[in-house]
C-alpha cells in the first residue's frame, strides 16, 4: 500500500533546530522562584512530518469514467440514460449491460452517463449533469439520502422532468422519490395520498420497516397489478418491475430494464415490439459464499456444504475454529462487485476460522441475523464474532434507523459486533492522502450510526478503483480487520484463567506523584476492586496484595512517579534489537526522537516497561506523549509521534506479555490522540500501529462521550462507562457561614431598632469573605433607607445560596462501588429541577412555585436581582425540594441505606393514603401542590433512582473479557439525561447530523441575549462587534447542540431540518425578527468537536460566507463589516476573508497551553500565547471541505484582535472552570488584548447552564465561585482527602489549574492564592496529611504556589515565601530520603 504523502517542517520562527530544550530543561523556568536548580542537557534537532492533502473536494473522480457513447448505427434511434447513484457498485453492471445493448444493434444505440451523488458538489461537474439532462430520455436515481446534494438533483431534474420520457428513482429521500414518472404514474403527491403505495412513504418511528415493506410489495404487487385494466395499474406495475430489476443489478437484469423502459415509454420506439426477460429473482435475503454452488436461505444447508467442502484447509476442519458472521450487502453480490468481500473471506479462511457470511437486499438486517446466525433448536449463536461489511447501522441503512431493534438483535447473538467500512465517497488514493481519513458524510452514515447499535472497530478494508467504480480489498487493512476480528472471538472461546489481561494505567503530566490519573476515579481502588471480582470469577491474579495501598506500592514502589529514573517498578527491560523486531514502524519514529533507545523510559541501554505482573494479569503504566517538558516542541502546529518507549510498552502488551485484551483504566489516556487520520485509520497511522492487534476495553466516564468515541473511532475502544462521583451541594462554611447567619437573624430583626447594625455586620462580614468583587456593598458608615438595606442583604444573599447550591462531586468513584440512595439526593434534586416538556413531566421548583401562585422564571429572575423576598422564597422552594426527595428516597431504602424494590415501594406509595413527599409538602408553605404533577414527577424520580444506584461496571467488564455484546448507551449528563444510566455501557454519542435540535435553539437564545444584554451593560450600551467562544465536543453532546445553536443565534441565523430531521442546512433569520445586529464570530472548535462534528463545522462556515455576502448596512451586520475590511488588506474575495471557524491540524489536538502550565515548561505569557495561535489557527473551509484544515494564521489573528468579548459554557455540575485543564487552554483573553489595535482586554464571560436557572457570569466571578465551591471549601477537599494518595493530587491539580487562568486572562483575584496558602500550609495539620498522603503532589503543590509567586500572580508576605522555599527543600530531601 503506497504510504502517505509527507512534506517535512522546521519549528515556527526558527531556522535552526540545534538549541532545542530537552524534557529535563523544564527546571530552566522554574530557577527563580525554586530553591534548587537541577542540571539540564540539550538535545539534537528534529523535524516533524505532516500529510499533504488534496485540493478542494474530497472526490475528484468526473462521470466521465462512466460515460458510454454508442458507434454511429445510422436509422437506429439513440436513447440517451442518466443515472445519480450513492455507491458504485452499479457502474460496472449498467455499463456492461449499456455495451451488449449497443453490440446488438438492433432497435436503438443507447448513450449513458453516471454520477455519484458526491461528485455533484463540484461547480463544474454539476454544471455538466445538468447539460446532460437537457436531452435525456430517461433519468434514474438510487439511495440519494444527502440532503444538500438530494436538494441539487431535485432542482435540476425537475427543469427537464415533463420533457423527459421516463424518470426512476429508487429508494432516496422523499423531495427525490416525488420525481418519479411513468406514462401516467407519478409520485408528486408522495406522503399525502392515501394509497398503501403511499402510506409506505409516510415519516414513520420504526424505521427501516419503510425497506422492508418495500420489498414486500415488490414481490407481490406485479402479480396483483397484471390483472388490473387500467393505464394508471400498468404503470405502477412496470415501476415495481424497475424496482425489481434495480435491486437484481446484474447485467442481465439491468439489460432487459433498459429493454422494458425504452420500448414502453420512448416515444421513438413505441411501434417496435421489444422483448424483454422478467426480472432474474436472487434471495432476498440468505447466506452466500463466493464457491458455494448457490446462495442458501437456511443456515443448515449452507453449514451441511461448508462441512463438506474439499478445498478446506486443516484449521477449517477443527470443530473448535472460530466461527465469524458476516453482515453483506446484496447489491454488491448481484452486480458482482464483491471483490472486497471476497478477499475477507478467503483471509478468514486463511488464518483458520469459519465464516458464515450473510447479506440483505433491504436495509434491515435484524431478520438475516437472527434466522441465519443464531441456532433455531437451541438458540444459541452459531458464530462467536460477527462483522458488518456495510458500514451501514444493523436496521436502516442510510435513511432511517432502528436502534432498539438492532440492540434487541444483537443482544440475542450476545458476541462482539464490529462494523468495517468500504470507501463510499472517495477513491483509495483520495483516501490515503486525506489528513480528515474518512468523508464526513460516511462518518456521519456508517461511523456514528452503527456506534449506536454498539458497533466498534471502524476499519476500512476496501478502496474503489476511479476508473471502473469497482471494490477493491485493501489487502494490509484486511489483515488487521480479520486478526482483529479473530482476536475478540477467542474471548469468547478460551478459559478464564488462560486469558491475559494488560490493565494500563496513565501518569499524566510525568514526573511526579500521578501514577493512575483518570477523571473523577479512584484508579488503584478501582483496580483492586475489579481484580478482586475477576479472580472471584476464576481469572488468574496470583499474588494480588490484601489492600489498594499495597498495590500502589507494589506498581509504584515509593509512590515516586518520576520517569527519569527507573525507580517506578520495572516489568521489563527491552533491547533495542527486541524492540526493533517487534516493532515494524520503530525506524519511523526516530525523526522525532532520535535512534532508539532514546531517553524517555529507557535506561540508555534499554527500553524500560513499568508495571507489575500478578499471575494474568499485568498492571503497565502508559508513558506519556515525551514533549510536555519541551517549549519548543509545544509550539509546533502538529503533534510529534509517539516516541521509541511508548511503542516498546505497546509492543511488549502484544508481543511480549501476550495479552488476550487490554484495558485502559479511566478517562483518559495518549494513545488515541496520537498523529494520524481523524477517522479512518490507514496502516501508518500512530493509533492503529500502537494497539496492534489487541482487543481494546476502555473505562471511560460517562460524562464524557466525545472523547470516548474518539477512543473508539482512532483504538478501536469497547468504552465502559463509570458513573462520576455523587454530587452535593457545596454548602457554606466560616464567613459565608456566619453571613448566613447574620442574614436570618436581619430577616426576623429588619424592622426593629437592630436592622441598621445587622446590615453593617453583613457588610464588613461580606468584604472580609471577598464577596465585595462580586457584589456592590456601599462604603461602611453610609445612611442606607430600609429599601436599600434589603437590595444589599438580597445581593449578598442571593450570591451566598448561589454558593451553597451548587453541586460538587465528593470523592473519587470506585468501580464496583454505585451511590448510596442518600447520596443520590442531590443528583436527583437537580433532576427534579428541570421541566421534560417531551415526557409531560413539571420541574418541582415549577410545581411549587405555582402553588404560590408565581412562575419560577420570575422568582429566578428576581432572586438574581437580589430582590430579598424573591431569594428567600427560592431558598424555600429549594429546600422544600430538597426535604421532599430526601423523604421519598428514605422510604424507598432499608437500614443498610441501600435501594429495594422501588417498583413495588412506589406502587405502595401511589396505592392508598398521603404519598410521603404530599406528607413532607404538608407542614410547608406549599401544601396545596398539583398532586397529579407531583405523582407523574415522582413516578420518573423513581425509575431515576433505580438508575443511579445501579451496578453494571464490573459485569459489563466481564461481559466484555468473555466477549460478550456491551450493551451501547448514550453517554452524556445524567441530569439532563437520565439515559446515560446506569452506567456500565459502551457509550456512544449522537448522530453527528442530528443538532442542533428545536430545543437547544431556544435554550442558546435565551443565553445569547443574557450574554448581549450583560455585554451592554458592562461597556457603554454597545453591542460587542465580535465574540471569540470556544465548541467543545461533550458539552454539545449533553446539550444537543446549544453551543452550536448559540453561535447560528449571534450571526442570526436558523437551522433547517431535512425530512429525517437531520440538520445540514441554515437560512438567515431576518434583521427585523433579529432585533440586533448580527455578531461577528471566531470559533475555535476543539480537537474532538472537529472529529466529531466536521459536518457541523461545514454548516457553521456556510452560515458565517452566507451572512457575509448578505447586502446589508455594515452597522446591522459585523460579519460583513469585518469580512470586507480584512478582504481588502489581505487581497482576497470577501467570502474567503470570512473565514471563522478554526482548530488544530487533523490529527492534533490542544493548543499545548495546558501542557505548559502542568509541566511548568513556559518563559511568559508570549510563549503561551504562539502556542496558542500556532497550534489552533487552522480553518475550515465548505467550499473545499476535502482539504480538510488548512493554516489561515493571519485571518485567525486580525479576527480575533476584533473581539470584544471572550465566551466560553459551563454545562454540567461535575466539570467546572478549574477541575480540567482544557477550559484556560482554550482562553484566548489576554491573546486578544495583544492583538486588538487599542489594547484593550476584552470582556470575559462563562455561560453556567448548569441549572434550571442559566446565567452568564464574568470569567473573574466564575473563577472566584468555583473557588469558594472547590478549593477552598472543607466539604470538598476532606473529600478527596477521604481518596487518600488520588486526592491530594486533586487538590494539587486545582491549584495548577488557577495558575493556568492568572497566565492565559488575568482574572485570578490575589486573595484565592492567599486564602488556598492559609487553608493548605499555614495549616500544620492539614501540611502533614498532604506531605505524608502524597509527597510528590504536595511537592508539585509548594512548587505551584511559588510558581505563582515567581510570575506575579500572587503577591504575599516575604515570610510566606521562605516558608515555601523551606517546605520546598524538606519534601525534596524526604523524596529522596525514600529513594534510597
Amino acid at each position: 500500500m503506497s504510504s502517505l504523502v509527507s512534506t517535512p517542517f522546521a519549528p515556527p520562527n526558527s531556522t535552526r533546530t540545534e538549541h532545542l530544550s530537552s524534557v529535563s530543561q523544564k527546571h530552566i523556568f522554574l530557577h527563580s522562584f525554586l530553591p534548587r536548580k537541577p542540571s539540564h542537557s540539550a538535545r539534537n534537532g528534529f523535524r516533524v512530518r505532516c500529510t499533504a492533502i488534496g485540493n478542494g473536494l474530497f472526490t475528484q473522480t468526473k462521470p466521465e469514467v462512466r460515460r458510454i457513447l454508442p458507434d454511429a448505427s445510422p436509422g437506429l434511434p439513440k436513447v440517451k440514460v442518466v443515472y445519480v447513484v450513492l455507491e458504485a457498485q452499479y457502474q460496472s453492471s449498467v455499463s456492461a449491460a449499456v455495451r451488449s445493448l449497443n453490440a446488438d444493434r438492433r432497435h436503438a444505440s443507447f448513450e449513458v452517463v453516471g454520477y455519484l451523488v458526491e461528485e455533484l458538489r463540484d461547480e463544474s461537474t454539476y454544471q455538466t449533469f445538468r447539460k446532460d439532462l437537457e436531452d435525456a430520455n430517461i433519468f434514474i436515481g438510487s439511495l440519494i439520502f444527502v440532503e444538500e446534494l438530494a436538494q441539487k438533483v431535485k432542482v435540476a431534474v425537475e427543469k427537464e422532468r415533463d420533457r423527459m420520457d421516463a424518470v426512476l428513482v429508487f429508494p432516496s429521500m422523499p423531495e427525490v422519490m416525488r420525481l418519479n414518472k411513468l406514462g401516467s404514474f407519478s409520485m408528486s403527491q408522495l406522503g399525502q395520498s392515501k394509497s398503501p403505495f403511499f402510506q409506505l412513504f409516510k415519516r414513520k418511528k420504526q424505521s427501516a420497516g419503510f425497506a422492508e415493506s418495500m420489498l414486500k410489495l415488490v414481490r407481490t404487487l406485479p402479480k396483483v397489478l397484471k390483472y388490473l385494466p387500467s393505464d394508471k395499474a400498468q404503470d405502477a406495475r412496470l415501476y415495481i418491475l424497475s424496482l425489481q430489476f434495480w435491486l437484481g443489478g446484474s447485467p442481465e437484469n439491468l439489460q432487459n430494464f433498459l429493454k422494458m423502459i425504452t420500448g414502453s415509454y420512448v416515444p421513438a420506439l413505441k411501434a417496435t415490439k421489444i422483448d424483454y426477460a422478467d426480472p432474474v429473482l436472487f434471495l432476498d435475503s440468505g447466506i452466500w459464499h463466493p464457491l458455494a454452488p448457490c446462495m442458501y436461505d437456511d443456515a443448515k444447508e449452507y453449514l451441511n456444504w461448508y462441512g463438506t467442502r474439499r478445498d478446506a484447509n486443516e484449521k477449517l476442519k477443527d470443530p473448535n475454529s472460530p466461527v465469524i458472521g458476516l453482515v453483506l450487502q446484496r447489491s454488491h453480490i448481484v452486480t458482482g462487485d464483491d471483490g472486497h468481500y471476497v478477499a475477507v473471506i478467503m483471509e478468514l479462511e486463511a488464518r483458520g476460522a469459519k465464516v458464515i457470511p450473510i447479506f440483505s437486499g433491504g436495509l434491515d438486517f435484524s431478520g438475516p441475523a437472527e434466522r441465519f446466525l443464531v441456532d433455531p433448536i437451541s438458540n444459541k449463536p452459531f458464530v462467536h464474532a460477527v462483522v458488518s461489511l456495510t458500514g451501514f447501522a444493523l436496521v436502516g441503512g442510510p435513511a432511517r434507523q432502528d436502534h432498539p431493534r438492532a440492540i434487541e438483535a444483537l443482544r440475542k447473538l450476545d458476541v462482539p459486533y464490529i462494523v468495517a467500512l468500504p470507501l463510499v465517497f472517495q477513491t483509495t488514493e483520495e483516501w490515503l492522502i486525506s489528513s480528515l481519513g474518512l468523508h464526513p458524510i460516511q462518518v456521519a452514515l456508517q461511523v456514528a450510526l452503527p456506534e449506536l447499535d454498539g458497533g466498534m472497530e471502524p476499519i476500512v478494508f476496501s478502496g474503489r478503483d476511479a476508473r471502473t467504480g469497482k471494490s477493491h480489498a485493501l489487502h494490509k487493512r484486511v489483515e488487521q480487520l480479520c486478526t482483529r476480528a479473530i482476536r475478540w472471538a477467542e474471548l469468547k472461546r478460551k478459559s478464564k484463567e488462560e486469558k491475559k489481561v494488560a490493565i494500563t494505567v496513565f501518569s499524566f503530566p510525568p514526573d511526579k506523584g500521578n501514577v493512575g490519573t483518570a477523571a473523577y476515579l479512584n484508579v488503584f481502588s478501582s483496580i483492586f476492586s475489579v481484580l478482586r471480582g475477576l479472580k472471584k470469577d476464576g481469572y488468574d491474579v496470583d499474588g494480588l496484595p490484601d489492600t489498594p495501598e499495597a498495590l500502589i506500592e507494589d506498581v509504584i514502589h515509593d509512590k515516586e512517579a518520576k520517569f527519569s529514573s527507573p525507580n517506578l517498578n520495572v516489568a521489563y527491560r527491552m533491547s533495542v534489537r527486541e524492540y526493533q523486531a517487534l516493532t515494524p514502524y520503530a525506524s519511523a519514529l526516530e525523526e522525532n526522537w532520535g535512534k532508539p533507545p532514546g531517553n524517555l523510559n529507557s535506561d540508555g541501554e534499554h527500553l524500560l516497561v513499568y508495571g507489575k505482573q500478578y499471575g494474568n494479569v499485568f498492571i503497565g503504566v502508559q508513558p506519556t506523549f515525551g514533549y510536555e517538558g519541551d517549549p519548543m516542541r509545544l509550539l509546533f502546529s502538529k503533534s510529534a509521534s509517539p516516541h521509541h518507549g511508548f511503542a516498546a510498552y505497546y509492543s511488549f502488551v502484544e508481543k511480549i506479555f501476550e495479552a488476550d485484551a487490554v484495558l485502559h483504566f479511566g478517562t483518559h489516556g495518549s494513545l488515541e490522540f496520537m498523529p494520524g487520520k481523524q477517522v479512518g485509520m490507514s496502516d501508518v497511522c500512530y493509533p492503529d500501529s500502537l494497539i496492534g492487534n489487541i482487543p481494546n476495553i476502555y473505562y471511560y466516564a460517562a460524562n464524557n462521550p466525545s472523547e470516548a468515541t474518539i477512543a473508539k473511532r482512532r483504538s478501536y475502544a469497547n468504552t465502559i462507562s463509570y458513573l462520576t462521583p455523587p454530587a452535593e451541594n457545596a454548602g457554606l462554611y466560616k464567613g459565608l457561614k456566619q453571613l448566613a447567619e447574620l442574614i436570618s437573624s436581619y430577616q426576623s430583626l429588619k424592622d426593629t431598632g437592630r436592622g441598621v447594625q445587622i446590615v453593617s455586620s453583613i457588610i464588613s462580614t461580606a468584604k472580609q469573605c471577598n464577596l465585595d468583587k462580586d457584589v456592590s456593598l456601599p462604603e461602611e458608615g453610609v445612611e442606607l433607607s430600609a429599601k436599600e438595606r434589603d437590595l444589599v442583604v438580597g445581593k449578598v444573599y442571593s450570591k451566598i445560596m448561589e454558593i451553597e447550591s451548587r453541586l460538587l462531586p465528593c470523592g473519587l468513584h470506585v468501580i464496583g462501588e454505585p451511590p448510596s440512595a442518600m447520596e443520590a439526593v442531590a443528583t436527583l434534586v437537580n433532576i427534579a429541577a428541570l421541566d421534560r416538556p417531551e415526557d409531560g413531566i413539571y420541574s418541582l421548583p415549577g410545581i411549587l412555585a405555582e402553588t404560590v401562585g408565581r412562575d419560577i422564571e420570575d422568582v429566578y429572575r428576581g432572586s438574581d436581582k437580589g430582590i430579598l423576598a424573591d431569594v428567600e422564597l427560592l431558598r424555600q422552594i429549594t429546600e422544600a425540594s430538597r426535604g421532599a426527595i430526601t423523604t421519598f428516597v428514605d422510604r424507598t431504602t432499608n437500614k443498610k441505606g441501600q435501594v429495594v424494590d422501588v417498583a413495588e415501594k412506589l406502587s405502595s406509595m401511589l396505592g392508598f393514603g398521603l404519598e410521603p413527599w404530599v406528607q413532607y409538602l404538608s407542614k410547608t408553605k406549599f401544601l396545596r401542590a398539583d398532586r397529579e404533577k407531583l405523582r407523574t414527577l415522582f413516578e420518573f424520580l423513581g425509575e431515576c433512582l433505580k438508575l443511579v444506584v445501579a451496578d453494571n461496571e464490573l459485569a459489563s467488564l466481564k461481559l466484555a473479557l468473555e466477549g460478550s455484546y456491551v450493551e451501547p448507551g448514550p453517554g452524556g449528563d445524567p441530569i439532563r439525561n437520565p439515559k446515560v444510566l446506569p452506567t456500565g455501557k459502551n457509550i456512544h454519542a449522537l448522530d453527528p447530523q442530528a443538532i442542533p435540535t428545536a430545543a437547544a435553539m431556544q435554550s442558546a437564545k435565551v443565553v445569547v441575549d443574557r450574554l448581549i444584554e450583560r455585554q451592554k451593560a458592562d461597556n457603554g450600551k454597545k453591542y460587542p462587534e465580535t465574540v471569540a467562544l470556544v465548541l467543545w465536543g461533550t458539552d454539545n453532546i449533553k446539550t444537543y447542540g446549544e453551543s452550536l445553536a448559540q453561535v447560528l443565534w449571534m450571526i442570526g441565523v436558523r437551522p433547517v431540518a431535512d425530512t429525517f430531521g437531520r440538520v445540514n442546512r441554515v437560512e438567515p433569520v431576518s434583521l427585523e425578527e433579529l432585533g440586533r445586529p448580527r455578531i461577528d464570530v471566531v470559533v475555535n472548535c476543539s480537537g474532538v468537536f472537529r472529529d466529531l462534528f466536521i459536518n457541523q463545522m461545514n454548516l457553521l462556515d456556510r452560515a458565517v460566507k452566507m451572512v457575509a455576502e448578505l447586502d446589508e448596512p455594515e452597522d446591522q451586520n459585523y460579519v460583513r463589516k469585518h469580512a470586507m475590511q480584512q478582504a481588502q488588506e489581505l487581497g482576497v474575495p470577501v467570502r474567503e476573508a470570512a473565514t471563522r471557524v478554526f482548530s488544530n491540524a487533523s490529527g492534533s489536538y490542544s493548543s499545548n497551553v495546558n501542557l505548559a502550565v502542568e509541566n511548568s515548561s513556559w518563559n511568559d505569557e508570549k510563549q503561551l500565547q504562539d502556542m496558542y495561535v500556532s497550534r489552533k489557527s487552522f480553518a475550515f473551509d465548505c467550499d473545499a471541505p476535502g482539504a480538510g484544515m488548512t493554516e489561515k494564521r493571519k485571518v485567525f489573528e486580525m479576527v480575533l484582535g476584533t473581539a470584544d468579548a471572550t465566551f466560553q459554557n459551563l454545562d454540567s455540575s461535575e466539570i467546572s472552570l478549574t477541575d480540567v485543564s482544557h477550559y484556560f487552554d482554550s482562553d484566548p483573553t489576554n491573546l486578544v488584548q495583544s492583538l486588538r489595535k487599542d489594547g484593550r482586554k476584552p470582556s470575559a464571560y462563562i455561560a453556567d447552564t448548569t441549572t434550571a436557572n442559566a446565567q452568564v457570569r464574568t470569567l473573574a466571578e466564575t473563577v472566584r465561585l468555583d473557588a469558594r465551591t472547590k478549593l477552598l471549601n472543607p466539604k470538598w477537599y476532606e473529600g478527596m482527602m477521604g481518596s487518600g494518595y488520588e486526592g491530594v493530587r486533586e487538590i494539587e491539580k486545582r491549584l495548577t489549574n488557577t495558575v493556568g487562568w492568572s497566565a492565559t486572562s488575568g482574572q485570578v483575584d490575589n486573595w484565592v492564592y492567599e486564602e488556598a496558602n492559609d487553608t493548605f500550609i499555614k495549616d500544620d495539620k492539614m501540611l502533614q496529611r498532604l506531605m505524608e498522603t502524597n509527597p510528590n503532589s504536595f511537592r508539585k503543590l509548594v512548587q505551584t504556589f511559588l510558581e505563582a509567586s515567581g510570575r506575579g500572580y500572587w503577591e504575599t508576605s516575604e515570610e510566606n515565601l521562605e516558608r515555601l522555599r523551606q517546605l520546598y527543600s524538606e519534601v525534596e530531601d524526604k523524596i529522596e530520603g525514600i529513594e534510597r
